[in-house]
């Protein structure tokens, strides 16, 4: 769904591009910050139990601190021109393993039912699995659904920072498999037999 904004943003986003290509750095090591990042942020979450009062804040400032690099690796390869098949591969991958070691780490720190986190994670990966197959069979399913992986983190970070975290798992849970449905749904209807 934040995708739909891309077109509004991409004067702003140009410029961020632009700025931090001047660096010189490649997008694949804003890739690796940004993973960095979440894990920072499943080492937050982790610590719940030990620091109930800050776990959930710093886990969500270390998420959104993600989030921003997730952004900033791709416009650095739109800016430089090196868009490539490998760095797609490894963003992707990335951030399949960012997600899952936010959910771990919110297991870990006990914010809410085990089988919460396991469904939210399940679905989160259902999602991405129906997009890179779809995308397989040349269906586009970038911008399909209310919940992809940015809706899902920002609902994590933002909800779990006010303190109420076990609402924004079953959040999660509940608007990932409507965007299941919904990729079920597009790709059925543009699949070519």
């Amino acid at each position: 769904m934040l995708n739909n904004f891309r077109d509004s943003l991409k004067p702003h986003l140009e410029k961020l591009g632009k700025c931090f290509a001047s660096t010189g750095l490649s997008p694949n090591f804003w890739t690796s910050v940004g993973l960095g990042f979440a894990f920072l942020a499943s080492i937050a979450y982790g610590m719940n139990l030990q620091h109930p009062h800050y776990a959930a804040i710093a886990g969500g400032i270390f998420l959104l601190i993600s989030g921003f690099f997730d952004v900033v690796d791709g416009q650095v390869a739109r800016f430089t021109k090196k868009t490539s098949k490998r760095g797609g591969f490894i963003d992707s991958v990335f951030d399949k393993i960012a997600e899952v070691a936010i959910f771990l780490g919110i297991l870990v720190g006990n914010f809410t039912e085990p089988y919460l986190v396991f469904l939210a994670i399940t679905m989160s990966l259902l999602v991405s699995y129906s997009r890179s197959r779809a995308e397989s069979l040349g269906i586009k399913l970038q911008g399909i659904g209310i919940g992809e992986r940015a809706e899902r983190l920002l609902v994590i970070a933002l909800i779990g920072m006010i303190g109420f975290m076990p609402y924004a798992v079953i959040i999660v849970i509940i608007i990932a498999a409507i965007t299941f449905i919904q990729r079920i749904i597009v790709t059925s209807k543009n699949i070519q037999d």
